[in-house]
C-alpha cells in the first residue's frame, strides 16, 4: 500500500463510528456478484471484519482469507474468525499472492490507498482469478469534494507543508468508465458504475469524525497530540462552513466507484 497508508495508526473504533454509511456500499457491490457458490474467496484490505464476516454467511462453504496492513485492524477482526472457514492476517495487498486460483476476491475502499493500482488490478484479474470468477472493488470518488480540497488545502500551507505536504489525498483513482476501459482490454466482462450517496450525519462535528475515521489517519499520525488538536481545530471549522449543520442532521454527498469484473473463460 502507499506510505501515506502503511505509516497511519488505523482506530476501528473510531472507523466504525459510521458503521452503518460504511457498510452500505459495500452491500451495493455485492448485491451485483452474481456467483451461486464460490468456495475459494479472498477480502483484500478487510478493515475490522466485520463486511468480511458478512461474506462468510451469504456463502457457508466459502474458504475466506482476508487481509489487512493495520495490526490494529485485524486484531478487531479476529472475533469473527471461524476456524477452517475465515482467516485473517495482516499482509500488504500489494505483494499478496494466492496459494491457488481464486472463485472471487474483493477489495472494499482499499485500492486508493495504493498509487498506481492498475497494474495491481490487471494481475489480480489475469492471473489470482480462476476461469469464471469476480473481482469487485469499490473506492472513494470524492477527492474533489470539499471535504478533500480544504485538506490538500491546509496541509500544503505554510503552517503544515513541511510536516504534511505529502500526506494530502491526490486524486488517485479512475472513474468507472476508466476501470471499464482497462479491465475490459484484459479480458474481463466488466459492469462497472458510480453512485453518489447523499448521507445525512449526526453528532457534533459529524463530518470531521467521519474524517478522522479514514482519510485523516495518515495526518493525524504524523503529528503529536498537540500539534494534531491544533490541526483538527482549524479544519474541523472549515468543514463546519462547507457542510453547515441542518435541523434534520449534516448531509455530506459521498461519491462512490463501484466494478465487478468477471474473467472469462479461455
Amino acid at each position: 500500500m502507499s506510505r501515506q497508508a502503511a505509516a497511519a495508526v488505523w482506530d476501528p473504533a473510531q472507523y466504525g463510528v459510521f458503521g452503518d454509511e460504511r457498510a452500505r456500499p459495500f452491500a451495493d457491490l455485492m448485491a451485483r456478484v452474481d456467483l451461486a457458490a464460490p468456495r475459494r474467496v479472498a477480502d483484500l484490505g478487510c478493515g475490522s471484519g466485520e463486511l468480511t464476516a458478512a461474506l462468510a454467511r451469504r456463502w457457508p462453504d466459502a474458504v475466506i482469507e482476508a487481509l489487512d496492513s493495520s495490526p490494529d485492524m485485524v486484531a478487531a477482526a479476529r472475533a469473527h474468525e471461524i476456524p477452517g472457514r475465515l482467516r485473517f492476517t495482516v499482509g500488504d495487498v500489494t505483494t499478496w499472492r494466492p496459494a491457488a486460483p481464486l472463485d472471487l476476491i474483493v477489495s472494499n475502499a482499499v485500492l486508493h490507498w495504493v498509487p498506481d493500482h492498475d497494474d495491481l488490478l490487471v494481475r489480480w484479474a489475469t492471473e489470482a482469478l480462476a476461469p469464471g470468477g469476480r473481482l469487485a472493488f469499490q473506492v472513494p470518488g470524492n477527492f474533489d469534494a470539499p471535504s478533500h480540497a480544504i485538506l490538500r488545502e491546509l496541509c500544503a500551507s505554510p503552517r503544515w507543508r513541511d510536516r504534511l505536504g505529502g500526506l494530502a489525498p491526490g486524486r488517485p483513482v479512475r472513474d468507472a468508465a476508466g476501470y471499464h476501459d482497462l479491465l475490459t482490454r484484459h479480458g474481463c466482462a466488466v459492469d462497472a458504475w458510480e453512485t453518489t450517496y447523499v448521507q445525512t450525519l449526526h453528532g457534533d462535528d459529524p463530518v470531521l469524525e467521519w474524517m478522522k475515521g479514514t482519510t485523516l489517519r495518515p495526518v493525524l499520525s504524523a503529528l503529536g497530540p498537540a500539534e494534531a488538536n491544533e490541526f483538527l481545530d482549524v479544519y474541523g471549522a472549515c468543514l463546519r462552513g462547507a457542510y453547515p449543520p441542518t435541523p434534520h442532521g449534516t448531509v455530506f454527498p459521498f461519491r462512490r466507484i463501484f466494478v465487478v469484473a468477471a474473467r472469462e473463460d479461455p
